[in-house]
């Protein structure tokens, strides 16, 4: 047994919380798990039933509740299975087989009492209850949490170097989205599957090459260097798009990162978004999925699983997909292909990963986000489906990575881990820049060019995880260094002037621009030791996390010549406390103090201090923050507060640092089950959002740009009782109003979008089989979907729609 999977049962006061614990969750088994109060099934004696027929995840949780055993398993083991349902008199022992008759399916009994679903092996049939040794928890950083209630948020996830943490362990406000929620909401990038989060919002552009956002009203994601984490680690997630294809999860840290992950490439204080990769399965899958999306874009995914060799420690997933059509927006069209392969190995004390991500995408008439000139009202958007570029424009991205990981237990208390990687990005493009609106009849003025860009990252780390007491104080220390390395390329010819109009584009004769020399034009070197330690006393019920990172940030850019024109080289300390208080155990109550790491700026050519370098950047976030789990859904309340300062352009044409932003704030989120068969995911998050300095004395006390007051989500699932396996979907996201410049002169409106779906789940030829509908923009709303740090603001999606079916072999 590793440090990574200590057993705490042995404690009895443990043993008693985590029991009562049991009994106050259910999870639902059309999503991931029923959890009713933990007893052996020969302790409980017959009684009578009376479950109605229906999918038999559903009627699974209803036989938990009623016979008070708990229950848990993965929503895939019962995707399109029916049940006859359960009436009559019946012990548990008889009442379980009869459900499971046929099933291909098993019950397993847990070194704690509880129980979970299997597979049955090849040949055996009935119903089979050996005892086996399930840990409930783990400390592994490999150790993925299982699904909450529903099936579309997990119960935990990555806190960087703290590990995987159960949410109502975690002294932070994170939420991760399963691998099932991707699928069915039809995703396919991350910005797809973080439009149903109240604290995000994307500011990519419908049809564009990069997906960026903003988290509690911080810009994450923006410029050439990816700031998505891919299994917890900087530098091999893809630079510009990341594709859900060969994601597990998705998971958001909510605000600044640096202690945890390090400080962020591209300088995100809001949060991070890290990617948990798809990883070889216990069992074998064989998944294709075809897809539909409107106008005409055609694409399939083929998702395969294996395991091989002694007890089967050897692992391989592959997931490739291809697309390629017409989008929604008129005369544009994208080519995706898309390769991932993960290998692992799952030994008694070592563990190893590998990960290799290449993908290829092909846009003609990409989409370009647009600014708006000073001194004029922010025209009405246009139609989401206007072909706005110029249809000879085209973009072509390649991007490959890999990872290997690994992590070996010295002993039952200490587990060393490691990783190394990178990833390589070139884009070329011929395209708009960025189209600068004139005038409120929506005339624009753009010049377009010929593109190149070039981006190399670097990674590598190395780390100790142990489990100690001191006296009546368990400890979880960690202690990891890390080094990240980039190196960006570029070359750009421009062309010609070219006038047009967002409602109505005028096109004009292709230009030919020759194709540009690159140029290297910066270098980034991140460094870094940190430890944390998270002490915990009356059996879990307090928990204090302490942790300081110790960061060197070094950056070099270029000119021309190649010469080196501004260097800087500093150093910086960020510390995190977090406390988590369990006064019940269904109430979390938490704090948090961290301060966040971005890279300092370079004072800009047309500076008159230009090249100056500054020191990097400190953000400061207080949390406060309750998490409520009543049986199967759960409820997080937070209010917090982010400083981060900033540079600009003072008197006299300098460049300073004395901006600062401050954002307050309150998050409600949800997730679960609010009844059988019906699930609720979403929140409201109200922004305070404040320039408390700035160099120009008008701007002080106004808003920042992109951050409105009000964000808004819900998204609800319904399975219908007239249909078995039959799902309506469907939900809202509520945008208000926001600032696109610092004088606050400039405004988008407030927007709705309203989506709507279904699926259905069932069985052809035996084989699970599930097809989805879901129409984006029902009502085809016209709206400015948001803006980006720098002012450029973007169309919103048109009406379109997706369809697809999965089928497993």
């Amino acid at each position: 047994m590793s440090v990574a999977s200590r057993p705490r049962a042995q404690r009895p006061l443990a043993l008693a919380v985590r029991s009562a614990m049991l009994g106050l969750t259910l999870v639902a088994g059309s999503g991931a798990s029923w959890l009713a109060a933990a007893q052996p099934l020969d302790a409980v004696a017959a009684q009578a039933y009376d479950i109605a027929p229906g999918p038999l995840g559903r009627v699974l949780s209803s036989f938990a509740m009623a016979s008070g055993i708990a229950l848990s398993f993965e929503p895939a083991l019962t995707e399109g299975l029916h049940s006859q349902g359960l009436r009559g008199s019946y012990p548990p022992y008889d009442g379980a087989a009869w459900l499971l008759a046929g099933s291909g399916l098993q019950l397993l009994e847990r070194a704690d009492g509880s129980f979970t679903l299997a597979r049955l092996p090849a040949g055996a049939d009935g119903l089979t209850l050996d005892a086996t040794t399930i840990e409930a928890t783990s400390t592994r950083a490999g150790g993925l949490p299982e699904a909450y209630a529903g099936g579309q948020v997990a119960r935990g996830g990555r806190v960087g170097m703290l590990g995987n943490k159960d949410v109502m362990d975690t002294p932070f406000s994170v939420t991760s989205y399963t691998a099932k929620t991707l699928a069915d909401l039809q995703t396919v990038t991350v910005a797809d599957a973080l439009e149903r989060d109240p604290s995000v919002r994307s500011t990519g552009q419908t049809g564009g090459i990069v997906d960026s956002f903003f988290i509690r009203g911080f810009a994450v994601g923006e410029g050439n260097l990816g700031e998505l984490a891919f299994d917890g680690v900087y530098g091999v997630a893809p630079n510009y798009r990341v594709f859900t294809e060969y994601a597990e999860r998705v998971e958001v840290l909510k605000g600044p990162g640096a202690l945890m992950y390090g400080i962020s490439p591209n300088s995100g204080v809001g949060g991070v978004i890290n990617i948990v990769p798809k990883r070889p399965l216990a069992e074998d899958l064989t998944r294709f999925t075809a897809s539909y999306s409107s106008d005409t874009q055609v694409g399939g995914h083929l998702d395969i699983s294996r395991r091989f060799g002694s007890e089967k420690a050897w692992g391989v997933r592959f997931n490739g997909s291809v697309a390629q059509g017409d989008t929604a927006i008129d005369d544009q069209q994208r080519a995706l292909d898309i390769g991932a392969i993960a290998l692992d190995y799952q030994g008694e004390r070592l563990r190893l990963n590998l990960d290799f991500i290449s993908q290829k995408e092909k846009w003609d008439a990409s989409s370009r986000p647009f600014t708006v000139a000073p001194g004029i009202d922010v025209p009405s958007a246009p139609n989401g489906r206007t072909n706005l570029p110029q249809d000879w424009g085209w973009s072509n991205t390649r991007e490959q990575s890999a990872l290997l990981g690994g992590e070996y237990d010295l002993s039952d208390s200490v587990t060393v881990f490691a990783h190394a990687g990178g990833g390589k990005a070139d884009v070329k493009r011929m395209s708009d820049q960025v189209p600068r609106i004139l005038n409120e009849a929506g005339d624009t003025s753009n010049i377009p060019g010929y593109y190149k860009f070039n981006v190399d990252r670097s990674t590598a780390d190395v780390g100790m995880r142990a489990l100690f007491d001191t006296g009546p104080v368990t400890h979880t220390a960690t202690l990891m260094a890390t080094r990240y390395q980039d190196e960006l390329s570029r070359g750009i010819n421009n062309g010609s002037e070219i006038l047009s109009n967002i409602y109505h584009p005028i096109d004009v004769p292709k230009q030919y621009i020759s194709a540009p020399k690159v140029l290297r034009i910066s270098e980034s070197e991140l460094s870094g030791v940190a430890l944390t330690d998270t002490l915990s006393v009356l059996e879990d019920r307090l928990q204090l996390t302490l942790g300081v990172r110790r960061q060197e940030i070094e950056s070099r850019n270029y000119s021309a010549t190649g010469v080196v024109s501004s260097r800087y080289k500093d150093s910086a300390t960020t510390p995190v406390v977090g406390l988590v208080v369990k006064p019940w155990d269904d109430v979390s109550f938490y704090y948090n103090y961290v301060e966040g790491l971005s890279k300092g700026d370079i004072a800009p050519a047309t500076a008159a201090n230009a090249g100056e370098a500054f020191a990097p950047y400190e953000s400061k976030q207080h949390e406060l923050g309750v998490k409520y789990e009543h049986g199967t859904f759960m409820t997080t309340l937070a209010l917090f507060q982010i400083e981060k300062p900033s540079g600009e352009l003072a008197s006299g044409n300098v460049f300073a640092v004395q901006a600062e932003q401050r954002n307050r704030g309150i998050e409600l989120s949800m997730f679960g089950e609010v009844a059988p068969g019906t699930r609720l995911l979403g929140g409201v998050t109200l922004l305070d959002g404040e320039l408390t300095d700035s160099a120009t004395a008008a701007n002080r006390g106004n808003e920042p740009v992109g951050v409105p007051d009000v964000q808004a989500n819900l998204w609800a699932e319904w399975d219908t009782p007239w249909a078995e396996g039959f799902t309506l979907t469907g939900g809202a996201i509520y945008t208000a109003s926001q600032y696109i410049n610092q004088a606050n002169t400039q405004e988008l409106d407030a927007w709705t979008r309203v989506d709507a779906g279904a699926r259905y789940s069932t069985r052809i030829d035996g084989r699970p089989t599930t097809f989805r509908a879901t129409v984006q923009n029902v009502f085809d709303r016209e709206y400015w979907s948001g803006v980006a740090s720098y002012g450029a603001i973007s169309p919103g999606y048109p009406r379109t729609l997706q369809l697809s079916a999965t089928v497993d072999f």
